[in-house]
């Protein structure tokens, strides 16, 4: 969504790198150029006047001219700014001290409370929570249906007494809502209300006697993030109408422009707790506003690709992958296909590789990105048979066109996976015992069991550097070879039984 804000504010910071000092002209340059890629993002007026006044008077403080690096520190001062105008600090809901607590979604027709509310039951699912959806909003067709189906497929609870399509008293309902959670011990109430095409006095009114009928711990308003500037006027009439305390951004995997996520947080004073960014109802994440400028300005969002990462991965997979990596075992395409499909899990390819750091500038290549091509790896590997994917070398000619005809692909396909992944093959190998490649079986180090191929090596490498002679004496010579290990290698490698018996003598 804020690509073209990302690619205009890059271009600006670039005009000013190498510069050992920024006069005023180049700070005025600066600030225009950001005020223009704010104001085509659709960023309301009155905030990109006020970030921009900011921008330029930390520009032009001592905090920038005194620094080593001018446009560092400008750029330091922007990331400050959005991450201000996006609301500070993380939101959180609040939780009841006792009863269940209660969520009451609103916003306009069309913004997604339907959907999000099976999206927002996922995750308080997966932190233990036991949410039970409403069905409160009896007036759109069929939106009853669409919550209970959403329910099931987030594997929750949904209370829908009334069929809906104008039948029923969205009041009763929430009313009934919480005695109904009470009975089946749930701790989180979702409530789905109905919505307009437009804000009107009848919407309002609703919406009042249903909050009043739930006493909601919390007020999330459901914003399109793709409808620019209607945002922002819509929270404002919602803000005057009931009141809410938090922002939930859904579409944000857009193309818009996304002037209402920089906009909404300054226009109405509440924050954003939640953003969607897909159409899956596992994607959905907290909206953490550091996290999201440093988006903006191409620094990466490591922090939530760790998450998305520790929620993919199963934990007893990586303890079983660590064990084997470190006791020397095969990786094999069975453990191929299972991280892989971990990976999956995680979402878009292109949109993981995008949370790196500096991967603004290699937008065309991350939409060539096929997500498909995992498909065609797992086909080819799941049309293997046990041996096959345990033992790659098995696969002879008839072998490969027999995976290729079963998997749906080309022979060179086949061909092309079996050569990927004995480069990473090696690669695991070479992370096995002694950590690093070429470290494996080195002699005088605890741990590590040395080859003769490893000793022969050492041997070699133990030898006295070149330039410095050896003494002529035997006895010295071979009080050299004596002394030798203690500094090059362990002292039991040496067997004196292999001097000649004259020096055997003098050494005693």
């Amino acid at each position: 969504m804020f690509a073209s804000l990302s690619d205009r504010l890059a271009a600006t910071f670039k005009g000013l790198r190498g510069k050992g000092r920024l006069t005023e002209a180049d700070v005025d340059a600066t600030v225009r150029e950001i005020r223009t890629a704010l104001l085509e993002a659709d960023v309301a007026l009155p905030v990109v006047r006020q970030f921009t006044s900011t921008v330029k008077e930390r520009a032009l403080s001592a905090e920038v001219s005194g620094a080593l690096n001018p446009a560092q520190q400008v750029v330091k001062i922007v990331h400050e700014e959005l991450v201000a105008i996006l609301g500070g600090e993380t939101a959180r809901l609040v939780y009841a001290k006792s009863g269940p607590t209660v969520i009451l979604l609103a916003g306009l027709q069309g913004a997604g409370k339907t959907t999000l509310a099976g999206k927002l039951a996922v995750h308080l699912k997966e932190q233990g929570h036991t949410p039970l959806l409403v069905a409160a909003d009896l007036q759109r067709p069929n939106a009853v249906d669409q919550l209970t189906v959403v329910a099931e497929r987030a594997g929750v609870a949904v209370f829908a007494p009334e069929p809906g399509n104008g039948v029923g008293d969205p009041v009763a309902v929430t009313r009934a809502a919480r005695d109904h959670a009470v009975a089946k011990v749930h701790d989180v109430v979702i409530v789905d209300t109905a919505g307009r095409l437009a804000v009107d006095a009848d919407l309002m009114q609703q919406l009042r006697d249903v909050r009043d009928a739930a006493q909601p711990d919390n007020v999330l308003l459901v914003i399109d993030a793709m409808i620019g500037q209607d945002a922002v006027r819509t929270a404002e009439e919602f803000q005057a109408g009931i009141g809410f305390d938090a922002v939930v951004l859904t579409k944000l995997d857009g193309d818009a422009r996304g002037g209402a996520a920089l906009s909404v947080v300054t226009v109405t004073g509440r924050p954003i707790m939640f953003a969607s960014v897909g159409e899956k109802l596992t994607e959905f994440e907290a909206f953490h506003p550091d996290r999201m400028a440093s988006r903006i300005l191409d620094m990466g969002d490591v922090l939530t690709l760790i998450e998305q990462a520790e929620r993919a991965f199963d934990a007893d997979q990586a303890e079983r992958m660590a064990k084997k990596v470190s006791s020397g075992e095969d990786f094999t395409l069975e453990d191929f296909l299972e991280q892989m499909q971990a990976v999956k899990k995680m979402g878009s390819l292109g949109k993981i590789l995008g949370m790196l750091p500096g991967m603004g500038e290699m937008k065309a290549q991350l939409d060539q990105v096929d997500d498909r091509e995992l498909d065609r790896v797992a086909a080819i590997i799941q049309s293997m048979t046990p041996a096959e994917r345990r033992d790659p070398k098995i696969l002879n000619g008839s072998r490969r066109s027999r995976i290729a005809a079963g998997s749906g692909t080309l022979v060179s396909d086949v061909n092309g996976l079996v050569e990927r992944f004995s480069q990473a093959q090696k690669m695991m190998r070479q992370m096995g015992p002694g950590g690093m490649p070429g470290m494996g079986g080195m002699p005088g180090m605890p741990g590590m069991g040395g080859s003769k191929k490893s000793k022969g090596k050492m041997a070699k490498a133990s030898k006295p550097a070149k330039g410095k002679r050896r003494s002529g004496n035997p006895a010295k010579r071979a009080q050299e070879v004596v002394d030798a290990p203690e500094t090059q290698g362990p002292a039991e490698d040496f067997d004196p039984s292999s001097l000649p018996k004259e020096l055997r003598d003098l050494l005693g």
